[in-house]
């Protein structure tokens, strides 16, 4: 996959940053900007371009319709939504809808074989976006559809997230700068994120990868634990090392994009959980699902059945497939547990409740790695079914290198706000200069250490590649 090409990606953002820094006026910067992110998205995915194209010629002329002295205003809204949900629905869910329909008796359809376009899921929800803040304020809407296409294609967040929404992004278009300062700081939040994916997410990728694997009658508990938590710290520093690039390539462009991870693993219940995991998305489905569907305002009967609504809508975009809606629900059904206090974690002891939350979500995750749902249910069982001899042991050690088990402390460590707290610390202290030249010459060594990473075959693109 181009995406994944460290050459590719070297000689790519030299080239367009080198460019971006030459050109004065910021006009002809935003051109530059969409000329490579079209050219990045096109070198990746060449036919794919076309369906982005439309996406984004229709969702301006949507947006365009939504002026106030338009009565047909939210026709044009139903339309809009109609026509993103579709284009989504064919290339991503077409394959899975034909396979649900040929389990029911008597039908048998033909399941189409379309490839999935990389980033579709997320460009299609910022398209969304732009159209309902317009209709929402007229003020929105963006005339140029140079602009527009610029706010959907934005190389940095254009496949894998986060979800930028339009107001975040519409001020931002005409009037940014870009200082030496926030030049620095986005490359140091590259390199983060770079280090998060190449030296902690791949090594627990082998692990996890091994595990899941093996036939599930090849695993013992020891083997199932392993596996389990080495995706829950796979997934998450490759996810949030993603967004650490795309957010510190915004800011070396003059962008600043919201978090999209605060720590979840710190916290003390689901509900807690998804204000923290993959908050884009989230708020995304908050603002523009769950509010409009009404929210918690209907009773408690209908707040539950938003929610589920909800979180069957999120499982079901991370991928077509009934594990992603499983995973999706378990997460919603434990947000209503908590929210009508059958399970009350404000009276537990606190490390209870930071131990019920990382188990919930390791067991939640099964689902989400699995092959399938029959595989993930079988595979959850043998995480508390004792099974296996002296050949699964083995199995089990071999895993245990060192080289693993010390990343796996540092995931621990770092999936804490272990540096938020030096670094307020230090702003608090006199050492602020201090810890600020110390952190970047922690991450020229980061760097180093992911070029020596890069040299190697092991590279692998990111989990939300394929969403």
């Amino acid at each position: 996959m181009v995406f994944s090409s460290p050459v590719f990606l070297f000689i790519f953002l030299t080239a367009v940053y080198i460019l971006y820094r030459i050109i004065p006026s910021i006009r002809m910067k935003n051109m530059i900007l969409l000329l490579f992110s079209l050219l990045f998205y096109t070198y990746g995915e060449p036919k794919a371009i076309i369906l982005m194209i439309l996406s984004i010629v229709m969702n301006y002329l949507f947006g365009l319709a939504m002026k106030k002295e338009n009565k047909s205003r939210k026709v044009c809204l139903v339309f809009s939504i109609i026509f993103n949900l579709s284009m989504l629905g064919i290339f991503k869910y077409a394959g899975f809808g034909a396979e649900m329909l040929n389990r029911l008796p008597f039908l048998s359809v033909s399941i189409p074989d379309i490839a999935l376009p990389i980033g579709i899921s997320f460009y299609t929800f910022q398209a969304m976006s732009y159209v309902i803040d317009a209709y929402k304020s007229p003020d929105y809407i963006q005339k140029s559809l140079f602009k527009l296409a610029l706010y959907i294609t934005f190389f940095p967040q254009l496949v894998a997230g986060p979800i930028v929404k339009y107001y975040d992004f519409a001020d931002q278009i005409d009037r940014r700068e870009t200082n030496p300062k926030m030049t620095a700081e986005g490359i140091k939040r590259f390199i983060t994120g770079l280090s998060k994916k190449l030296l902690i997410a791949n090594t627990m990728a082998y692990a996890a990868d091994y595990v899941y694997d093996l036939d599930t009658a090849e695993l013992s508990i020891p083997l199932a634990w392993l596996g389990a938590l080495s995706y829950l710290f796979q997934i998450y520093f490759d996810f949030s090392g993603y967004s650490d690039m795309a957010i510190g390539l915004g800011a070396m462009f003059g962008f600043t994009f919201k978090e999209n991870f605060n720590y979840p693993y710190i916290s003390q219940s689901m509900q807690e959980f998804w204000r923290r995991w993959h908050i884009s998305v989230s708020t995304w489905f908050k603002e523009y699902l769950y509010i409009p569907l009404g929210g918690n305002r209907k009773g408690k009967v209908r707040t539950a059945l938003n929610k589920l609504i909800v979180f069957f809508c999120t499982g079901l975009w991370h991928g077509a497939s009934l594990n992603f809606i499983v995973w999706g629900l378990l997460n919603g059904v434990f947000l209503m547990i908590e929210s009508y206090r059958i399970i009350n974690t404000e009276k537990w002891f606190k490390p209870f409740r930071h131990i019920y939350a990382i188990f919930v979500t390791t067991l939640a995750f099964v689902f989400f790695r699995a092959d399938n749902l029959i595989t993930a249910c079988r595979y959850i069982g043998h995480m508390f079914s004792p099974s296996g001899g002296i050949e699964q042991t083995a199995m089990f050690m071999s895993r245990l290198t060192p080289l693993y088990i010390i990343v796996f402390v540092l995931a621990v460590i770092f999936s804490m706000p272990v540096m938020d707290k030096f670094k307020a610390k230090a702003e608090n202290g006199k050492s602020a200069a201090i810890y600020e030249y110390g952190t970047y010459g922690i991450s020229m060594v980061l760097l180093g250490l992911c070029i020596l990473s890069l040299s190697s075959a092991s590279y692998n693109p990111f989990i939300y590649f394929r969403f």
